[in-house]
Formats: structure tokens, sequence, C-alpha cells
């Protein structure tokens, strides 16, 4: 009924259609919403058939592999509605462009009905004309990967706060250096000309340079520092389904990050300094105290070292076997329930059904895949502590090693325990 829900297409206000954003969304939308009734409702007993509801092991074996079925659906429209929404993004990001080009043409000629037209204010124009038909250029090469959005995007479909704060800083200087440039292209040989050469001055625009090469530089060591703590599973990388503003705030997991957070709001705040000097001296590049400069040094010191401080491996601390009521102490045999208890079992990211899905421990040479035990609102097991799992009949009896596998596919430590017959 579900998927027989989620594949119903019709053009009309609920279309659920894959060739429209619209449609793409409201298919994620309504297989959303199918996911939670259904979990609801197996989590309330409702739907089980009678040949395993006498079973506690098989109507839990059952449960899980219905919910990681409607699972994987809700995933593969999320992905489609994040499709969808890159391409719309990529077309409103143009058109945003080009409306900010005319809110400038508007406070141009809204300023100059007093003091009057000047060479600055051509300049000015000129230059957001020639910045926004590149960016146009850029964002119809990357419409498929979100248009401007495209250079600030990591690997895993998320905003890098590094790579969009070294891009505002290159726009703004960027656009400061195109003013006196188009200034001089015009201009006649005479004072006019030597103070548009002393506003591009080496010297005075170090601090202005140092702030652009600090955010750039971070930027590149941030992807890098990334990359190789995955690849030696130091750090646990899951791909999202669509870019949201939120990413330059939080971390993978939606919470909210400091180091993220100062670094932008620092930036932020810098820019703004630099954007002010540069309407009130247009004939020159932004000159940045050097305070300023600092401040933006220790802000990417501290998000780069919360970088490299990022991330830990799964860790298997201990493993019990767990008692139902009535149950008496015994040793761990096959076909008993074990209780694994560690960190990091579901990395941030993945804390979605299809994530939880894919956690696997090895007991032994036997895989065996987490079962989804769904409660009111949410799931019983996995967590990010404690996995519960069967130990299967091809478990053979002696010392066995238990290890964890999680949805980014980082290994934690072994665990030796004894199952007996």
């Amino acid at each position: 009924m579900a998927v027989q829900e989620i594949h119903r297409s019709t053009h009309g206000g609920g279309c659920t259609c894959d060739d429209c954003p619209h449609g793409a969304r409201e298919g994620h939308r309504r297989a959303v919403a199918a996911f939670l009734e259904r979990r609801d409702a197996l989590a309330a007993g409702q739907g089980l058939p009678a040949a395993v509801a006498r079973s506690a092991g098989a109507s839990r074996q059952w449960v899980s592999d219905e919910l990681t079925l409607s699972a994987r659906t809700v995933a593969d429209r999320g992905r489609e509605a994040g499709h969808s929404w890159l391409h719309v993004l990529s077309r409103r990001a143009v058109l945003a462009v080009w409306i900010a080009a005319g809110v400038l043409l508007l406070v141009q000629v809204t300023t100059a009905l007093g003091a009057g037209w000047s060479a600055a204010r051509t300049a000015g124009l000129l230059a957001a004309l020639m910045l926004a038909a590149l960016l146009t250029v850029a964002a119809r090469a990357q419409s498929l990967r979100g248009g401007l959005l495209a250079p600030v995007m990591g690997e895993d479909n998320r905003l890098s706060t590094s790579k969009a704060v070294a891009c505002a800083w290159l726009l703004v200087t960027a656009f400061a250096a195109l003013l006196p440039a188009l200034r001089l292209a015009t201009s006649r040989p005479g004072p006019e000309r030597d103070a548009l050469y002393a506003g591009l001055d080496l010297w005075r625009a170090v601090p202005l340079l140092t702030a652009v090469a600090l955010t750039s530089g971070v930027a590149v060591v941030v992807r890098r520092v990334v990359a190789l703590r995955i690849m030696r599973q130091r750090l646990q990388k899951l791909p999202a389904d669509r870019p949201r503003g939120a990413d330059l705030l939080t971390d993978d997991g939606g919470r909210g990050s400091f180091s993220d957070a100062q670094y932008v709001l620092v930036s932020t705040v810098v820019l703004a300094y630099a954007v002010v000097s540069l309407a009130r001296f247009a004939d020159r590049l932004p000159r940045l105290p050097w305070s300023l400069a600092v401040l933006v040094a220790l802000s990417a010191a501290v998000y780069l070292a919360a970088k490299y401080a990022e991330g830990s491996r799964p860790l298997v601390l201990s493993v019990v076997r767990t008692r139902e009521r009535g149950d008496l102490d015994s040793a761990v045999r096959t076909g008993d329930d074990i209780e694994i208890r560690g960190v990091g079992f579901v990395p941030p990211g993945a804390q979605t059904p299809e994530m939880l899905a894919r956690l696997v421990v090895r007991i032994g040479t036997v895989h065996v895949h987490v079962p989804l035990v769904p409660v009111a609102g949410g799931f019983a097991n996995p967590s990010d502590t404690v996995l519960t799992v069967p130990v299967p009949a091809d478990v053979e009896p002696g010392r066995t090693e238990i290890q964890v596998v999680t949805a980014a596919g980082v290994e934690s430590n072994r665990c030796t325990i004894d199952v007996t017959e």
C-alpha cells in the first residue's frame, strides 16, 4: 500500500512524478509520511503476519526487513528530491545575482540624485555586470551540481564552511579590484590616475590579501585533512540528500558547531567592514586594520584545529548476554541475543532509517545485520552506544571475536567472547 501510494502519479496539486521538482518533493514527503505511519503501526504490534507473530525473533526480523525496504524507498525519493532541488536552485541563484545587480543600479541612481553621476558609479555598475555575467556562465556549467553552489559544496553533498568563507572573500576582493581597474581604463594621465595606482599599492593591501590567503589556504588544508582522516578510518563521513544553509553552522548531524559558527561570524563581520570601506573609498582596495586581519587568522586557526580534532572510530567496550524477564543467568549460546556496548556506532548524519539499517556486527565469520526495533517516534535499536543482535546458529562454539561495521564502513576494535553449545 505504501509503495503504491508513493508511486501514484498525477499532475495536479499533489504531483509525485520525477520529471518536475514539485513532484519529487511531494513524492519524498509522501514516502516519509508512509514510512512513519508504517513504523508506528509495527511498533504497536499491528500488521504482523500470523506466521511470525508467535516467535519474538522471527517477528523482530520480519519487522526489521519491512522497515529496511521502506527506508530504502524513502532514501531514493530523498535523493530524487535533492537532485530536483539543485536544478531549481541553479536557476534561482542566477536570478538572485542579477537582482542584486539591479538593486545596486537602483541604489546608485537614488544616491546620484543629489550628488550627481560620477565615473565611480559607472565603474561600480560595470564591475557588477561583469561579475554577474561570469557567475552566470559558471552556474550554467554546473547546473546539475547546484550552479553557484557547486564551488562551495563538499564531497558529502553539504555546504562547506571553509569553501563558502573563502569564496566570499574572493568575490569581495575581485569586485574591489575591478572598480579601480575599470576607472583606469578610462582615466587620463594626471592626479586621478596617480590616485588610482596608489589605491592598488601592495603594502596598504597586505591585511586584506592576508585574510584572502588565510581563508583560501584553510579551505585547501581542511579538504586534505578530511580526506586523510576518512582514508585512515579516523573520521566517519556520510553523504547528505542535498545541501542546506544550516550546513555552514552545524556538523553532519545537524547539531550546532562552535568552530563553524565562529568562523562564519568573524568572517561576516570583517567582510562587512571591507564592504563599507569599499563603498566609501571606491578608488582603492579596502584597507583592513591589522587587528581585524589577526582576528580572521585566530578564527581560522580555531576552525582548523577543530577539524583536526573532529571524528573518532567506533569503539566496542563490552559484550554481554541479553537477559529476558524470567530467564536464568547463563553463558552466551547460539540463538541468544547479545548487547554490544560502546560509542560511535551511529556517526553524525547516520540517524536516518536507511543508514541505521546498514549497521553490521561481525561475529566470527558471520555478518549479522543489526535489526531495526521500532518504538513510537523512533527506534529502540540500534543506538550510538548500544546494539542488540542475535547470535546465529552458524557461529561456532568457542572464543569468538565481535566487531562492528558502521554505515560509513569504518570498523571498530575487536572484542572476544565465549560462545557455548
